[in-house]
């Protein structure tokens, strides 16, 4: 029965794994769909190589910084029960390789290739590991501290805070130092329209990182005994509630209907194991309206040039998920309990400024050694042709 049970948990996770592997597929396409038709290539080798080097980086020292396991022993070893403790490696790795792919869609269209993926190696080594092993492993006291001071340890059951709001708030920095694409904003305070190139693909990324996202949430489990029919009806829960509000706050903007679920699921993460089903729908609504609006502002008001919107997506609603978890997760509104907004609150707050401090320093690091922004005629030329050497669609582009 023992074997049987190691079985199943490593298979359970494993699957887990390929199906938040898929959602980089999501990554990808959502990016593709939203930029130029210039940079679509760009977009999709991007979200791959970012997945490889993450691999490498957390394997070599990212898994070991945040859980103190080291791969470099005997394959006898490695392979003990199952090999469980690989596949849970591919399923954690999942999750680091998502704070790359968030970035991407940030400085997309004029960031340099080489220095995006040196920044990769860095965040997915050393960074994102960092506070994954505080929140997730005990390290340095932190949960401890809280629990001794608030009544409870900071609650993030699969990541709203320490993917997704560590992702969202790594982003920002990196597209405040990058500046603008050209002319997106002019002088006399006009603005350039940059609509999606392609509303389709943008949809596909968005449905596969949707059905993605429950192996995201409901294999944070980790372990088949553990498993939770309410994470999974919370994640659906929190899906719809954004969408319905992206629809209505962005009056049927299809971008913004693509994105609202997205937010919801972001929000839910941290409270998906606690939340009752209602408590769940109102933080997805309220994250899909944030994001539309923090969108919005950001754009238009702030002139910040977030391509994406993920510092709202991510950042922000990653943030007010781990808030979420703290009062829609408490007895008192129908959630399980075991839970304090304080220290809900206090946890988030580490996520986010742990995130912007290392953003800035490693990003303005890169930026003033190798340079981060792609020259004015490569940009102008778009990154498909200026840093990969052919088109989305080569066939069409031929000059007869």
């Amino acid at each position: 029965m023992e074997a049987l049970k190691q079985g199943a948990d490593a298979l359970f996770i494993l699957l887990g794994g390929v199906m938040v592997l898929a959602m980089h597929a999501g990554f990808a396409f959502l990016e593709l769909g939203t930029v130029r038709k210039k940079n679509q290539v760009n977009a999709l080798v991007k979200i791959l190589v970012d997945f490889s080097v993450s691999t490498v980086a957390y394997f070599l020292v990212g898994y070991a910084v945040a859980y103190g396991t080291s791969f470099f022993v005997g394959a006898e070893q490695l392979a003990a029960k199952n090999g469980y403790e690989l596949v849970k490696f591919f399923f954690l790795l999942t999750f680091a390789a998502a704070i790359p792919a968030i970035i991407s869609g940030g400085i997309a269209e004029r960031a340099r290739f080489w220095p995006q993926l040196m920044a990769t190696a860095v965040i997915v080594g050393l960074v994102y590991p960092l506070f994954e092993g505080v929140v997730w492993n005990q390290h340095f006291g932190v949960q401890a501290w809280l629990k001794a001071t608030t009544g409870q340890e900071f609650h993030d059951f699969a990541g709203s805070v320490v993917v997704h709001a560590v992702g969202g708030w790594l982003a920002l920095p990196a597209v405040l130092l990058l500046g603008a694409r050209a002319n997106r904003y002019r002088k006399d305070g006009a603005m350039s329209a940059h609509p999606p190139s392609n509303i389709p693909f943008l949809a596909l990324g968005a449905w596969i990182l949707t059905v993605g996202w429950f192996g995201f949430n409901v294999m944070s489990a980790q372990t088949l005994d553990k498993i939770s029919g309410l994470v999974a009806v919370n994640s659906l829960m929190a899906m719809v509630g954004g969408t319905l509000a992206a629809l209505a706050a962005g009056r049927n903007d299809p971008g913004f209907v693509h994105n609202g679920p997205l937010a919801g699921l972001v929000a839910v993460c941290a409270g998906s194991d606690l939340m009752h089903p209602l408590g769940a729908l109102v933080t997805g609504a309220i994250a899909g309206g944030l994001f539309v609006f923090m969108f919005t502002r950001t754009q238009n008001t702030w002139k910040i040039d977030d391509v994406l919107g993920v510092w709202p997506l991510h950042g922000l609603c990653g943030a007010w998920g781990g808030l979420a978890a703290g009062i829609f997760g408490s007895a008192a509104l129908g959630g399980l309990g075991g839970v304090s907004l304080l220290a809900q609150l206090a946890g988030t707050l580490m996520g986010v400024a742990w995130a912007l401090v290392s953003g800035f320093v490693v990003y303005g690091t890169f930026k003033a050694t190798v340079g981060l922004r792609l020259s004015q005629e490569e940009e102008y030329d778009g990154a498909d042709l200026s840093i990969h050497r052919i088109g989305a669609t080569p066939d069409r582009e031929v000059n007869w």
